[in-house]
């Protein structure tokens, strides 16, 4: 009886907490995720990056590499690449920023995560934009003055690694749902 009333009992707050905050996906790969979804709507074939900006742990935009809005997209005409570069697209974290621009969202103090360490022009844009923290998926030509600056400038930068635990049940679930 005794072992009974033993499994009755409520757990202790302590194991408790641990077992919920251990069972939750951290902050930083829950954002990251969100960046990735959005690189799926990415219409460059040369390199696909999505981007999530968020403040107070709110999302306030999304952005994914892709032409402007009414023009053609490299997935259908190719990529109009001009000195190694295709000039036809817009960067994810610009689409981002830009839309904070048109919707009157402010960015200052904000954080963002990108699917690749940001390019030299996107990281003066995000410095310039207020953006007080990086998270990045994956390196990618990481520019030395662009690494300088954010130091330079108190941005930290910090690579995200996304752990499988809390990935393994969401994927069985989205492919076999039934099961």
């Amino acid at each position: 009886m005794a072992e009974k009333d033993e499994l009755q009992q409520p757990m202790n707050q302590e194991h408790s907490e641990h077992i919920h905050k251990d069972s939750r996906i951290p902050w930083n790969q829950y954002f990251m995720v969100q960046a990735l979804l959005l690189s799926l709507r990415s219409t460059c074939e040369r390199l696909s990056v999505g981007a999530t900006l968020v403040r107070n742990n709110r999302i306030i935009a999304g952005g994914y590499n892709g032409s402007v809005s009414g023009d053609v997209h490299c997935l259908d005409e190719g990529c109009y690449v001009v000195d190694d570069h295709c000039v036809r697209t817009i960067h994810a974290e610009m689409n981002a920023i830009l839309q904070c621009a048109k919707l009157g969202i402010p960015t200052d103090g904000s954080v963002i995560y990108v699917t690749h360490f940001p390019c030299l022009s996107c990281t003066k844009m995000l410095l310039q934009a207020g953006v007080k923290k990086i998270y990045y998926y994956q390196d990618y030509r990481n520019d030395p003055y662009a690494e300088r600056l954010f130091k330079q400038v108190g941005v930290t930068v910090e690579q995200v690694t996304l752990d499988e635990k809390y990935f393994q049940e969401f994927f069985a679930k989205l492919f076999h749902p039934a099961d």
